[in-house]
């Protein structure tokens, strides 16, 4: 299991809520932000790749697991 504080910052971007949770809508706006035209649709993809229990939803474990897998 990767170290999860090493991501919580970034996490904690996307998270706007303060859930605990990043849901599709949450990645949609996040990227909207950074100048892409992701669609809540594109982004629900994203969360479903990301989501390791089926809640539709990105915890900071699945979240960090994610980013430690897939660094460049």
């Amino acid at each position: 299991m990767p170290e999860t504080t090493e991501y919580a910052a970034t996490f904690a971007l996307v998270d706007t809520d303060g859930d605990g949770r990043i849901c599709a809508r949450e990645l949609a706006a996040l990227m909207r932000n950074l100048g892409d035209e992701t669609t809540e649709e594109q982004a629900a993809e994203v969360v479903r790749a990301m989501d390791s229990d089926g809640d539709q939803r990105i915890c900071l474990e699945e979240f960090a697991r994610y980013m430690a897998q897939n660094r460049s």
